[in-house]
């Protein structure tokens, strides 16, 4: 699909949700403004998960979604996979920066963590030393500096 109509159809799904969550952000290929996402990702912490639960169920019927567990719901909406990433305020900025990829630019900073002994937590958890301590990961420009490069914008994560 083009990346407007990626777009119109994230800005939908996140005003919905929006009432429910503390955060809500679209993440993946949307937010890299890729002409052509495939899927929507969504990051979110939830505030109040019960009427999320429900507002996620009411946007993808007739089919039903296909819940993936506690960190991931995935469901139709519109014809357009879309998946709901779910963060806590420790979790939100690696989570974002892991969700809006892209893959290369993941590869490169897990590679870059582990050359020095590192672990970039894919789960969101953020960037551990070799004694294992959180050294960041409380913005995405955090983990940036601590890998020793410079800050990537979004759209030039490619």
């Amino acid at each position: 699909m083009e990346l407007e109509r990626a777009q119109k159809i994230a800005d939908e799904v996140i005003k919905r949700l929006s009432p429910y969550c503390q955060k809500i952000e679209v993440a993946g290929s949307v937010r890299r403004r890729k002409p052509f996402p495939r899927d929507i990702d969504i990051v979110l912490i939830p505030s109040d998960p019960w009427n999320l639960e429900g507002e996620v169920l009411g946007l993808s019927r007739p089919v039903q979604p296909k819940l993936s567990g506690d960190k991931l719901k995935r469901f139709n909406y519109n014809g357009v996979q879309v998946d709901l990433y779910f963060a806590s305020e420790d979790t939100w900025a690696t989570l974002l920066l892991i969700r809006t990829g892209s893959k290369e630019n993941n590869i490169r900073l897990c590679s870059r963590a582990k050359k020095r002994g590192w672990h970039l937590a894919a789960s969101g958890d953020g960037l551990f030393n070799e004694k294992g301590e959180r050294i960041a990961g409380d913005t995405e420009e955090s983990i940036y500096v601590a890998l020793g490069l410079p800050y990537q914008r979004p759209e030039k994560r490619r």
